[in-house]
Parts: structure tokens; C-alpha cells; sequence
């Protein structure tokens, strides 16, 4: 959303320089005398350089003011910015958290499930070694 700023200045530029120049015309065409001309020249030549002090210090507070703007606007997006990332951070860690639970007890249900197969083929084991036996007993 970029505005061209330079819009209203080039016209209040446009209008002080034209505004000059039509003066100075109308000097210039005026039936006067050389002391009343050259006074008129130098009454309106201040008015003028009024005219660009005023214009002059009128930028220069619209650009600070822009500029504060900006500052600010800058500011409160860091701020929002940062208070963002916190909570991204925040919410980070309690997933991590979360999964890490949930990772132990698979470990703690695989170590169980484990214990639970080794002693069934312990079991096994144990069952057909005494099988074997039985029939070596028998074929004896």
C-alpha cells in the first residue's frame, strides 16, 4: 500500500515557483518607477523566501512526524513480533514435552511386551526341553 508523498509537495512547489513568477511578471509589465519597482522587487522577494521558510518548515515536521509514525509502527511489529515468537517457543516446548511422555511409555510398554516374550519363550524353551526329554526317556 506505498503512496506517493510527493504529490502535494510538488504541487505546493509548482504553485510558490508559480506564484513567484507571476509576481515578478507583474513587476516587471507594472508602470513604475525604478525606486518603486526595485522596492516591490525586494517586498515581494521577502514574501517569497517567507513563503519557502514556511514551506520548508512545514516538511521538515511532516517528515518527522512520518518518520515518528514509522518508528512506532516499526516498534509494535518487533513487540508483536517477539511476543510471537514466544508463544511459538512456548507452544514448542510443550509439544516436545508431550511427545517425550508419550515416547517413554511406548519404551516403558515395548520393555513389558519384551519381558512378557522372553519369559513365554523361556516358557517354550523350558516345555520342549522336557518334551525331548520325555521321548528320549521313552526311545531308551
Amino acid at each position: 500500500m506505498a503512496t506517493n508523498s510527493n504529490d502535494g509537495g510538488g504541487f505546493l512547489a509548482g504553485l510558490l515557483v508559480g506564484g513567484i513568477l507571476g509576481a515578478l511578471a507583474g513587476l516587471l509589465l507594472a508602470p513604475k518607477s525604478g525606486k518603486e519597482l526595485r522596492a516591490d522587487l525586494k517586498h515581494k522577494g521577502e514574501e517569497a523566501l517567507d513563503e519557502a521558510k514556511e514551506f520548508y518548515q512545514e516538511a521538515r515536521e511532516k517528515s518527522k512526524t512520518i518518520l515518528d509514525d514509522a518508528r512506532d509502527r516499526a516498534e509494535a511489529l518487533r513487540r508483536e513480533a517477539n511476543r510471537q515468537l514466544a508463544e511459538a517457543r512456548s507452544k514448542a516446548r510443550d509439544i516436545l514435552k508431550g511427545a517425550e511422555e508419550k515416547a517413554s511409555g511406548v519404551v516403558e510398554e515395548a520393555k513389558s511386551e519384551v519381558k512378557r516374550v522372553r519369559t513365554a519363550v523361556e516358557a517354550g524353551v523350558g516345555a520342549a526341553k522336557q518334551e525331548f526329554s520325555k521321548e528320549d526317556k521313552t526311545k531308551a
